[in-house]
């Protein structure tokens, strides 16, 4: 360190604590370096001398000689003025930059982007910086063009055409020569694509890819929200062709190298519309009473697809099946997942299994890794399951005030057609019953390991033989969810522990790198974003604190998440917790998952419907058979791309359960319902209706009794005549305004009083 930063001067000037701290950030270069460092090492005690430092950092942003990269967090800024990266469009005309280093985006006004398209690479020039406003660039060079498409309403003319879209990207509607219209007709729901913007023209140029048919037809609809994302909705020839193909015959040979369970009692519990059942439990009395062999087992999807098959090319692209309101997106063909590698009852299959010995205290006691060969006696449903252990007095006293039908509980009768409906199976009654219990000991040791408990409910939708939502319910996780859940959990840590933990405790000082693995990983939350929890949670009276161990955090979290369950504040605590997290994703680096306080975490059950799930369970037998340690950069580049289409999928299921959200309110244009308020901003009120649980907004500009302010503090809009009050949680009466099938858009008027 410098003589200048042994001592502060005692007579600390600008221009002098200027050169000191420009000195500091370039001696420690490539560093990102917070605000107390700063202080701390130039030695900066008194309030004035921060101040000043504070101007100066000011004064070096200004001049891009370095950059905030995080609040308070800085590093010396990059002086090339050229750069090359990613283009980000915004429909607002406020576009970025994201340069390749992974700085801090670049602001990129419409007037300079050269009309570069969103996900373009591109290089750009920096621009003279303006005293008060943030950098600024300029696109010099469109490097590649992004093959990206777009979904929207073609409107068709004499002599012309455009495509209307709803992309958030692009704020222009596309124009269509006649002769690119490719059989489109006004009305249609279109895939377009840009082949040219020229310079100074309002409008891009484009051309029809795809036909999707009338807009407002549930195919039609459906289809665009899977192309809007990029996501396939047929699936190719080939592949389909190649799984025609495959011997489902389970051979002598595959017999005698597998364990034979066939005379295990097993079953499958899934949702009431599964057609894929990828996972069965097993289970056998060793000593009664006091342990049990309880069998996880998968379906073997890896006997049937070979890596670098057609199929598995298909299901690399793919990385996930997508849930759609109305249909399943699978990853692998039909014949593959509904029918060969599906676990169906009464029905020979080939499975690759956990089988675990656990006493009564859900304690594992021993395990092993083994391909098998299974046959399920029973398939079960989660409401079946439930209906049993609610009947038998086995069910969490939560489950029997949660939304839904419930079977009678011990004692009561049996009355009436829906009380008949309702009457509990008795198949494997004392085999459920042990592994409900086994699993609420697993659940309790999570919980207080410091697994964070987001149990939220969703939304689900009643669908006719056209794809139209006709009623709405609650899926709520009971204690047959939570069932199947510990144990696939257990199942997951096990098949993870077996390669990265016992290869360490076999290392001499850890010295025994693992074997390549993809783990399913979650950071820890963001201190910056806890602390903004923190201070949210605290206008609504809750205090949060968010320093200590990971456990220490994690149970209060939880504490929180308890306190506010079933107050008006839920909901909008809930929304902001979830946005304090951060994202799980696959990874071969290992660091754990922070949410279910797990140190050693993958995926191994769901082979039908996640590509991780299929690379585990070849490098496992891979493993199993002596095989050497998989090359890491070529799985770890398969768990980029399976984490991303993950994240892409979930917002196409949010896309779908929108649309039918408007679509099911369509028809109730001027009809009245209760609801609560769920959300405010500035922009108006979000409305949760009571009944369907769908939501809307009554738009700021429609309440027009007074003027309202935005009380962000407070969360509520406040009336400054009339002093009338929303405020978050509040009972509301709301009339149906207007459904926009096209934007997804629910609009809400206040009811007459």
């Amino acid at each position: 360190m410098s003589k200048s930063h042994k001592q502060a001067s005692p007579r600390l000037n600008k221009a002098r604590l200027t050169e000191e701290v420009v000195a500091y950030f370039q001696a420690h270069a490539g560093e990102l370096i917070d605000i107390k460092t700063i202080f701390r090492e130039l030695h900066l005690k008194t309030h004035p001398a921060k101040l000043l430092c504070m101007d100066v950092l000011d004064d070096l942003l200004m001049d891009d000689f370095i950059i905030e990269q995080a609040q308070m967090r800085y590093r010396l800024a990059d002086k090339t003025s050229v750069m090359e990266g990613t283009f980000q469009r915004k429909h607002n005309g406020k576009n970025t930059f994201l340069p390749d280093d992974g700085g801090e985006p670049i602001l990129v006004a419409e007037r300079n982007s050269m009309h570069a398209m969103d996900g373009d690479r591109v290089r750009i020039q920096m621009m003279a910086r303006r005293r008060g406003h943030v950098r600024e660039a300029q696109v010099t060079n469109i490097l590649k063009r992004a093959d990206k498409q777009f979904v929207g309403k073609l409107s068709v003319s004499r002599d012309f055409a455009f495509v209307l879209t709803e992309d958030r990207t692009l704020s222009n509607d596309i124009f269509i020569p006649k002769g690119q219209l490719k059989g489109g007709k006004s009305g249609d729901k279109v895939i377009a694509k840009i082949v040219e913007w020229p310079e100074g023209s309002k409008n891009p140029i484009g051309k029809i890819v795809e036909v999707l048919g009338q807009a407002g037809d549930n195919e039609t609809e459906m289809h665009a929200i899977l192309a809007e994302f990029g996501l396939p909705y047929t699936y190719p020839k080939a592949a389909e062709d190649a799984a025609r193909h495959i011997d489902a015959t389970i051979t002598a040979a595959d017999q005698a190298e597998r364990e034979d369970l066939r005379d295990r009692i097993t079953f499958t519990i899934d949702p009431r519309d599964a057609k894929d059942f990828d996972d069965a439990l097993s289970f056998k009395v060793l000593k009664e009473g006091a342990l049990y062999e309880i069998g996880v087992h998968i379906a073997d999807v890896s006997h049937y697809v070979t890596e670098g098959s057609v199929i598995d090319k298909e299901a690399v692209k793919r990385g996930t099946s997508v849930y759609l309101v109305d249909r399943t997106i699978p990853m692998l063909p039909e014949r593959l997942c509904n029918e060969i590698c599906s676990l169906r009852p009464d029905e020979d299959k080939l499975t690759y299994s956990v089988i675990f010995e656990i006493n009564d205290r859900a304690e594992v006691k021993n395990w092993h890794l083994a391909h098998t060969i299974t046959r399920s006696d029973r398939r079960f449903t989660y409401e079946e399951v439930q209906a049993l252990l609610e009947a038998r007095g086995e069910a969490s006293p939560e489950d029997y005030h949660a939304p839904g039908d419930h079977a009678p509980q011990p004692g009561a009768e049996f009355e009436g057609d829906k009380a008949k409906s309702l009457r509990p199976t008795e198949d494997f009654a004392t085999e459920l019953i042990t592994l409900n219990r086994l699993a609420k000991l697993l659940r309790q040791r999570r919980f207080a390991a410091g697994a964070v408990d987001f149990d939220r409910p969703e939304v689900r939708f009643d669908i006719d033989e056209k794809g139209h939502p006709i009623g709405t319910y609650y899926k709520v996780a009971k204690d047959a969810n939570k069932l199947i859940e510990e144990f696939m959990l257990l199942a997951n840590r096990t098949v993870a522990e077996s390669i990265g933990k016992v290869a360490r405790q076999r290392g001499q000082k850890n010295s025994v790198k693992p074997k390549v693995l993809p783990y399913r990983i979650h950071e820890q939350p963001d201190p910056d974003k806890l602390l903004n929890l923190s201070q949210f949670v605290a206008k609504f009276g809750r205090k949060l604190k968010t320093t200590g161990t990971k456990q220490e955090i994690s149970k209060n979290l939880n504490r929180l998440l308890h306190d506010v369950h079933g107050q008006k504040e839920q909901n909008l605590v809930e929304m902001v917790a979830l946005r304090a997290m951060m994202k799980a994703k696959y990874s071969t680096i290992n660091i754990g998952h922070y949410g279910l306080a797990f140190d050693y975490y993958t995926h191994f059950t769901s082979p039908i419907r996640r590509y991780p799930d299929l690379m585990v369970h070849r490098l496992l037998t891979r493993y199993a058979e002596g095989g050497r340690s998989a090359n890491q950069e070529k799985y770890e580049a398969l768990c980029e791309q399976c984490s991303d289409m993950e994240q892409t999928a979930a917002l196409a299921e949010r896309a779908s359960i929108k649309y039918k959200q408007v679509e099911f309110m369509a028809d109730k244009i001027g009809q009245e319902f209760d609801g609560i308020i769920s959300g405010i901003n500035e922009f108006g009120i979000y409305v949760e209706l009571t009944d369907s649980k769908c939501e809307g907004m009554v738009p700021l500009r429609d309440l027009d009794d007074d003027y309202y302010e935005f009380d962000e503090r407070n969360y509520q809009l406040l009336g400054r005549r009339r002093h009338r009050r929303y405020t978050l949680g509040d009972p509301i009466r709301i009339r149906v305004a207007r459904a926009n099938l096209d934007k997804k858009q629910l609009d809400f008027a206040l009811a007459e009083e």
